[in-house]
């Protein structure tokens, strides 16, 4: 069974049946929509008589989105065909039909590398206010250049924009919400999610019942100490498919529950090929050997260059996607073995100093690719 399947057979409410991982999952594809003109906008950084304005205004539903005419640029992501079925499948159920979908938040600036949206899923129970909570949802990489900068970006000087207002988001959104609440996201989204817990005050935090970060990055090395995650620790909920790529990437000392998944390689990041066991996802044992692969490769690499030499390296990088003609950035990073040698030809077509930059440093990915290579057949000999 996958998500499509449990959306058409979960009919039981939030009432009978608290929110889970399942449920956060579905919610943190449905960010990859965009909201803009339906859902109303969170205005949390206005004056105190704007935001309540705003709070008291009409929620929207998922229903609100079933109009042909906005189809056209709706969805966004990785897997926007899925996103676009999950919707119908989102206004039909009973389980979600009924959520209010507010304080939309948006924001995407190419020169800033800024690419941020947040979307809250508010619950009304029949039982009494007690029982009401609010999903806040942080929305992934939407696999534009400038999405994808700022994921790099996070490698190299957290904390980066979306971080910051991730945390903002929560923080003041929060205030007008029910006292119950979960905090979610896929991809940076689950990242974005477990920064804003981080950085959330006592009174916000003691609020939070559940962090659920779906193969989200970790942060880098030494940016966050045990203390900073003491506090949230058992408040996140962290999944990753068996031969993670993206929930690999830099450090966080969450360990994660591994999800089955029907597809391979760096397909496993949709979560609509996630296994789902009744309510909840099918788990596996443990992470397949190239998961722990990817890990090291990266940390590897990042560690071989210089601080001072990074941040030239991901500027003649990005030149280089643009250059090559590619779609997505993604159609590049994401092509396995290939990714090398298409960033070498596409390199070709930048001017000398940028070439200069860059081919140094694909040699030293290369070279980490063999080390780690290396590693794991002696240690399975």
């Amino acid at each position: 069974m996958n998500l499509f399947d449990y959306l058409e057979t979960a009919l039981d409410t939030f009432d009978e049946r608290p929110l889970g991982p399942v449920d956060s999952a579905a919610l943190s594809q449905f960010c990859m929509v965009r909201g803009e003109g339906v859902i109303p906008a969170a205005l949390w950084r206005g004056s105190a008589i704007a935001r309540l304005r705003a709070w008291v205004s009409r929620p929207a539903r998922f229903s609100d989105l079933l109009r042909a005419e906005r189809y056209d640029g709706l969805f966004c992501g990785l897997a926007p065909d899925g996103v676009k079925r999950e919707l119908a499948a989102l206004a039909a159920s009973p389980r979600f039909r009924g959520l209010e979908l507010r304080d939309y938040a948006s924001r995407f600036d190419e020169a800033e590398h800024v690419q941020f949206s947040a979307t809250t899923f508010v619950w009304r129970s029949p039982a009494g206010r007690d029982r009401d909570f609010a999903y806040m949802g942080f929305r992934g990489t939407d696999d534009t250049f400038t999405g994808w900068r700022e994921n790099f970006d996070m490698a190299l000087d957290p904390p980066v924009p979306a971080q910051r207002m991730a945390a903002d988001y929560l923080e003041s959104v929060a205030r007008y919400l029910p006292r119950r609440l979960y905090v979610g996201g896929h991809s940076k989204g689950g990242n974005l999610a477990t920064y804003a817990a981080l950085r959330a005050s006592e009174e916000v935090r003691s609020r939070i019942e559940r962090v659920f970060d779906h193969d989200g990055p970790g942060f880098k090395a030494g940016f966050l100490g045990e203390g900073d995650f003491g506090p949230v620790r058992a408040l996140i909920h962290r999944t990753v498919p068996e031969e993670s790529v993206v929930g690999m990437l830099m450090d966080t000392p969450i360990e994660p529950r591994v999800v089955r998944s029907s597809a391979h390689g760096i397909d496993q990041h949709s979560v609509f090929t996630w296994e789902v066991d009744g309510n909840d996802f099918a788990y596996a044992d443990a992470l397949a050997p190239s998961a722990a692969f990817t890990h090291e490769l990266m940390d590897d690499w990042l560690s071989s260059l210089a601080p001072e030499e990074a941040p030239r390296v991901v500027d003649a990088l990005f030149r280089a996607l643009e250059a090559s003609g590619a779609q997505s950035v993604g159609a590049v990073i994401f092509s396995g073995a290939d990714a090398p040698a298409l960033l070498a030809e596409a390199a070709r077509n930048l001017d000398r100093e940028s070439r200069d930059v860059l081919l140094p440093a694909l040699g030293k990915l290369a070279a980490s690719a063999a080390r780690a290579g290396a590693k794991g057949l002696s240690e399975l000999f």
